[in-house]
């Protein structure tokens, strides 16, 4: 069995880093609705409400509306449904997947001291899913642009000596070195280099000019991305009562990334005068992160019936960690004869640690309670997605990417509503939500609108909660940063089957 390689990526090469974009910056700054089935029948709208511990997440006053201590437990299912249009062609794929998004416990405390005005004391720890990771989408069509654009765009301008093996080195030790010493763009003009598809105008070490081996014409292409993962937040909460009417919370939030990518692409072409005919491009990219944040909010019971709450998110303060690994292969006709070249490095690009600030948010909410028959509820939230930051900032790739991420994203709104109807020991509830896209041009990435019911049936001691919920958006998704940069054009449909055990201690 060969070794696998370990090698660290300096900080110079920050700049050539494949992932660290606009898309890493949106995709650890959404929200889903996640948690438990009874925040997910109402679409998340809890804001004013509490007492679910799904509800905490929204509003930390929420776990002072609690009566008694609780807990609770959710496991759902997941399906995933994108259509894919790209140039010419079309595909649909589904995915299903189990998942625990959602588990704690809330301790109340009631004050018995006569005349103190803070009535109760609440204690909770919850973990919630802020976003499930989990895709799986394939694109394939005849297209104009070859990914020997990649390759290109890559390789122009560096020397052909720091893209290109040693007399006598073999390719492993070859890519390994050169991620090294020049970083990871350099081992992108390697692989394309080695493999054929780059060739050098003149054939010297101090080289800088590339063209290609596949010649223009038409590119069957067959693109896949298969990614794995979610968010997590570990809320460690307090909060208290304050006479009869006022509520008001805090939450301290430990916030856990993981994400594993994989893409592929195989690309093949019949155009006259091309050396290379098809290409084999795998990669993967694992990211783990941990960060922290805190919430503070309050709930007011305006009348006995109607209910206001305000929360503030802060920024969330992640620390990230990347790696990559790759695989080339192509296939040349030479004098008649097929070659192919198979480039496997089996090395890990470790890159350093860097940070992301996502963007705080406010959230106000109301809501009208008719006693024990029922409730409505409403929940408005904003959030200045340019206010996404990479660090540190003084790094120049960074620096770019933040100016990017502040003229392209936008303050977005979100807009949610749920019901709830009881009637004995049943309770039946419906939500619909509606995000605006981060992106200013949201053609390329669309708004999100979504719709949920659920069903509840309260044993007494135990309640047992059900609900679906689905949401759809559209969105155009680039093979890749630079060079083949068409975009697959999705249409994703997420569906959500939720059930949760709720019970008092």
């Amino acid at each position: 069995m060969k070794k696998l390689n370990l090698l660290f990526i300096g900080v110079l090469s920050m700049s050539s880093v494949m992932a660290q974009d606009i898309s890493d910056a949106v995709r650890y700054s959404l929200d889903e609705v996640q948690g438990s089935a009874r925040f997910r029948a109402m679409s998340g709208a809890f804001g004013a409400l509490g007492g679910d511990l799904s509800a905490i997440s929204i509003n930390p006053a929420g776990s002072a509306i609690f009566s008694r201590s609780s807990g609770s437990f959710s496991i759902s299912n997941l399906h995933t449904q994108n259509d894919v249009n790209y140039f010419n062609g079309f595909s649909s794929s589904s995915d299903n997947r189990f998942d625990v998004n959602q588990m704690g416990v809330v301790f109340l405390f009631n004050n018995t001291t006569e005349g103190n005005p803070w009535k109760k004391l609440a204690l909770s720890i919850n973990y919630d899913k802020l976003s499930n990771f989990d895709n799986n989408w394939y694109a394939v069509g005849n297209n104009t642009n070859s990914i020997d654009s990649y390759f290109l765009d890559h390789a122009q301008g560096l020397r052909l000596d720091e893209i290109s093996a040693l007399p006598g080195e073999s390719l492993e030790d070859a890519y390994a070195a050169i991620g090294s010493y020049f970083g990871y763009g350099n081992q992108q003009g390697f692989l394309g280099y080695e493999s054929y598809i780059l060739e050098p105008f003149a054939d010297t070490d101090d080289n800088t000019s590339y063209s290609s081996n596949i010649a223009p014409g038409t590119f069957n292409q067959d693109y896949t991305l298969v990614s794995r993962g979610y968010n997590g937040k570990l809320s460690f909460n307090i909060a208290s009562q304050f006479k009869d009417n006022l509520y008001l919370g805090l939450n301290l939030n430990s916030h856990f990334i993981y994400y594993n990518q994989f893409t592929y692409l195989y690309e093949n072409n019949s155009n006259a005068g091309s050396l290379v005919n098809e290409v084999d491009f795998e990669n993967n990219l694992h990211v783990n992160g941990t960060g922290f944040s805190f919430q503070l909010g309050g709930i007011i019971k305006l009348t006995e019936e109607f209910r206001a709450g305000l929360t503030y998110n802060s920024p969330t303060w992640y620390r990230i960690s990347e790696y990559t690994s790759q695989y080339l292969s192509t296939l040349r006709n030479e004098n008649g004869m097929n070659i192919t070249q198979n480039i496997n490095p089996n090395t890990l690009n470790v890159f350093p640690d860097y940070k992301l600030q996502s963007p705080s948010k406010i959230t106000g909410s109301l809501a009208y309670v008719f006693g024990e028959h029922g409730l409505v509820s409403f929940d408005y939230s904003r959030k200045d997605f340019g206010n996404t930051k990479f660090k540190p900032t003084s790094d120049s790739y960074f620096s770019t990417q933040n100016n990017i991420i502040n003229s392209t994203l936008k303050n977005a709104s979100t807009y949610k509503i749920g019901g709830e109807y009881r009637y004995n020991q049943f309770s039946f509830r419906g939500g619909y939500r509606f995000e605006e896209s981060p992106y200013k041009d949201d053609s390329f990435y669309g708004d999100l609108t979504g719709y949920s019911f659920g069903l509840g049936y309260n044993f007494g001691a135990m309640k047992l909660d059900l609900s679906f919920d689905q949401s759809d958006r559209e969105m155009s998704n680039r093979l890749y940063a630079v060079g083949l940069t068409d975009a697959a054009k999705l249409d994703s449909k997420i569906s959500n089957v939720t059930a949760t055990l709720s019970f008092n201690l």
